[in-house]
């Protein structure tokens, strides 16, 4: 019986079958697909094969079938493992801030070079532009220009005011959404705007730090009226790139990929090589220099494959 999963408690998977049953299901044995090790085996998204239990009511995953794609990240608990955060994707939806709490460029950049590194289509939203000030239009109305000139949809939005929501709502029709961001950035206020019957768990950004405070504690797939699903992931504090050697990250800056045939070596990092054109990019202004400040401190935290 085939069957695809809508969350995870750990030990617990509720599936949903092709006919529309919700399932209770655990995994039987131990799943190994593809060579990929990560803390959890079987994630949101997956499709898999139940097996009834004898009373009926549960099932055992017996089988993963092979997915589409994927996207990871650090694991919370095992920092040298990852965490597979959904599967069989077709786009992903990052929500940002720039005030209450403040997203940087830095946490948006890595997302959207693990989106481009598994092959799903990206989509920035910043929200709670109701709050912002004169200064942060104008940094805004920047990131926008960055972020479409790279190739990204870029949507400004204020759940509180309705603003921006249905023109999103329309990119979210009978496609799987991954939906990412900080705790606080208003992701699930949105979702409950738009889909009031699922009724999210929100929670208001703590007063003593200015950061947001977790509320979901596992990532959860919702079917959206007329068509398509949404995935609500946990809101992260950081977004840790995994199995990425240095010399792959700049071809995950679609401004950057552009021009790698023009850098005078095959094997340049862009830092201080002669002849490199990602840095005259970024002198002459082609390259945003915040996007390359990104690059170098992703670039910090990876390891050489040679």
């Amino acid at each position: 019986m085939k069957a695809t999963v809508y969350k995870s408690t750990g030990s617990w998977y509720v599936t949903k079958t092709d006919d529309g049953e919700a399932v209770n299901a655990r995994i039987k044995g131990v799943f190994k697909i593809d060579g990929i090790t990560s803390t959890n085996p079987v994630a949101v998204g997956d499709i898999v094969e139940l097996e009834r239990e004898p009373e009926g009511d549960t099932a055992m995953i017996t089988e993963i079938y092979p997915r589409r794609n994927y996207i990871t990240r650090v694991s919370p608990s095992h920092k040298m493992q990852h965490h597979i955060v959904a599967a069989n994707v077709d786009q992903s939806m990052i929500f940002a801030t720039l005030r209450e709490p403040r997203t940087s460029q830095g946490f948006i950049d890595r997302f959207l070079v693990t989106s481009e590194a598994y092959h799903v289509p990206a989509i920035v939203v910043f929200n709670k532009t109701d709050l912002y000030k004169k200064k942060d239009e104008l940094k805004l109305e920047e990131l926008s220009r960055i972020y479409t000139d790279v190739g990204y949809k870029v949507f400004a939005t204020s759940v509180t005011e309705n603003q921006g929501l249905d023109e999103i709502k329309t990119h979210l029709t009978n496609k799987t959404t991954l939906m990412s961001g900080h705790s606080g950035v208003g992701k699930s206020s949105f979702i409950n705007k738009l889909f009031p019957s699922f009724n999210l768990k929100t929670r208001d950004v703590s007063d003593w730090s200015g950061k947001g405070m977790h509320t979901t504690t596992f990532a959860e797939m919702f079917d959206l009226p007329g068509g398509g699903r949404i995935i609500d992931t946990p809101g992260m504090r950081e977004f840790g790139i995994v199995d990425m050697s240095r010399q792959e990250l700049s071809h995950y800056f679609p401004e950057m990929r552009a021009l790698l045939q023009d850098c005078h070596f095959n094997d340049c990092l862009h830092i201080n090589e002669p002849g490199c054109a990602i840095k005259k990019a970024v002198e002459d202004g082609r390259i945003d220099e915040g996007r390359y400040v990104s690059y170098f401190n992703i670039l910090e935290t990876l390891e050489s494959k040679y």
